[in-house]
């Protein structure tokens, strides 16, 4: 039997790049029917994540004209993680397998069969790697690598070049909902699973519309962020700063004593007031990387929900009354 697919697509604000995304995927999965390679009951699901534009509109309006679309509404903007999540988890119950992608369509979707092809084999995790970086900036290429460097040293197992673009078989994502912490830093938990996995790699492609959803500020949370959800090494990192700071400043102590005995000493304001604000900075970061934990600790004791949807036409399917009339669909796909 063909396993029952489920394509999710988180989106915030991606009214301009949409539409075509939602054509380029609806004529993939025929495709992927055609050939026998997916259930006839396979469904694209969109996750609205508290888009300000028209993102809704056009996610509840294909759903009404297209048969495999359907949408998730969220109530407000809870971030792409705690999104992609959502659709994640509202997906599992009905799908074999279930593979996300971002909006825009930079993934090629067309490797995608060769997903199902990795998952029909046995493996219940298929993770989509990029072959290059050619496209990037120089400084978004050298960031990159020096992220999963640094991840890597702090024994965090990411697939390297690996973002959101992966296949995870309902067995996996049954295990991934029992992971409660509020703070989900996804490219790390899927490793955590320990299932049979396999790589695809692919060429991603420029954008075609819209603005980027991860700017440089929002690039470094979600890498700070994901640092501190995995390691409690920058702790440790100061910790050692600070045993550095004492030793070399008894060090320096016993050497300015010994100057002084030996009447060489000099009034020094320079050093003085260095050693003031060197010694104010590092306690200053110390202070605050531990803030970080400490909100993590503070975020995870509320055990607030990680979303909440507030329409649902994946779980719930739109009425059949209201489904659209061929000879009223010029006039209802007309938007102001």
């Amino acid at each position: 039997m063909e396993p029952v697919l489920t394509i999710v697509v988180p989106c915030y604000n991606e009214e301009d790049v949409l539409p075509e995304t939602i054509h380029q995927l609806d004529e993939f999965v025929k495709q992927l029917v055609s050939e026998q390679l997916v259930s006839n009951t396979t469904k694209i699901l969109f996750v609205d994540d508290g888009s300000k534009d028209r993102t809704w509109e056009i996610i509840y309006k294909a759903g009404l004209r297209t048969e495999h679309v359907r949408g998730i509404k969220l109530s407000r903007n809870v971030g792409h993680q705690n999104a992609l999540l959502a659709g994640l988890f509202a997906a599992k119950d009905t799908s074999d397998c279930v593979v996300s992608v971002d909006a825009d369509l930079q993934d090629d979707i067309q490797v995608i069969r060769e997903f199902i092809h990795k998952f029909n084999e046995g493996n219940e995790i298929v993770y989509g790697v990029r072959k290059r970086r050619d496209t990037d900036t120089i400084f978004k290429r050298s960031s990159a690598q020096g992220f999963y460097k640094v991840m890597k040293k702090l024994g965090v197992d990411l697939v390297y070049n690996h973002a959101d673009f992966r296949l995870m078989s309902k067995r996996a994502l049954m295990e991934l909902e029992g992971f409660k912490e509020v703070n989900l830093f996804l490219r790390g938990i899927v490793p955590l699973l320990g299932f049979r996995s396999d790589i695809v790699y692919y060429d991603r492609k420029e954008r075609q519309a819209g603005e980027t959803k991860y700017p440089l500020k929002k690039m470094l949370a979600f890498a700070f962020d994901g640092i501190t959800s995995f390691s409690v090494s920058p702790i440790r990192f100061v910790l050692m700063i600070g045993f550095v700071s004492f030793f070399l400043s008894l060090l320096f102590g016993i050497y300015f004593l010994m100057l002084k005995t030996l009447g060489e000493t000099q009034t020094g304001w320079t050093s003085l007031i260095t050693s003031i604000w060197l010694i104010g900075g590092l306690q200053l970061i110390a202070i605050g990387l531990i803030g970080e934990y400490v909100g993590k600790i503070y975020k995870e004791s509320k055990q607030r929900p990680k979303f909440i949807i507030d329409i649902d036409t994946f779980s719930m399917p739109i009425p059949r009354r209201h489904l659209i009339r061929k000879n009223e669909e010029e006039e209802f796909y007309k938007t102001n």
